[in-house]
């Protein structure tokens, strides 16, 4: 039996899309990443794409950089018993959001929004995108 190179493993591979999605939603390149973590922006890539595995520690590192906890990166895993809700979504909650995420306008529409700091203001904005969005179903 021949054994063609090894896939990466879901589990690696969704937490290194999450590492991409946290990096890229705070406007980080690869190489700033990787120089805080004194790695080559060629191994935090391999990290994003499961190629590499990540150790322990070094996600720690990297989760303390990105300012989120450890568990961010393995939310909606493979094999996840479904505590987080797509609510409605028909994809899986993270690959959606990774989606909208890696669009421009994702990009800069999220960072827009975290730059607002007045919840009530927060939240008008979320009830606006709504109600504009079931006006366009009705069309």
């Amino acid at each position: 039996m021949t054994v063609n190179k090894k896939q990466p493993n879901p589990i690696d591979i969704h937490v290194g899309g999450r590492i991409r999605l946290r990096r890229t939603m705070l406007g980080m390149s690869q190489e700033k990443l990787g120089e805080q973590l004194g790695i080559t922006f060629q191994q935090v890539q391999k990290y994003e794409k499961g190629t590499n595995r990540v150790g322990a520690s070094r996600l720690q590192n990297i989760a303390a950089i990105l300012g989120v906890p450890v568990a961010f990166f393995f939310e909606d895993a493979p094999g996840d018993a479904g505590e987080g809700s797509t609510e409605g979504l028909s994809e899986n909650s993270s690959t959606y959001v990774v989606n909208f995420l890696s669009s421009s306008e994702g990009l800069q529409l999220n960072r827009a929004f975290v730059k607002i700091s007045d919840p009530k203001v927060r939240r008008r904005i979320i009830d606006l995108v709504k109600a504009i969005a079931a006006d366009s179903d009705t069309d």
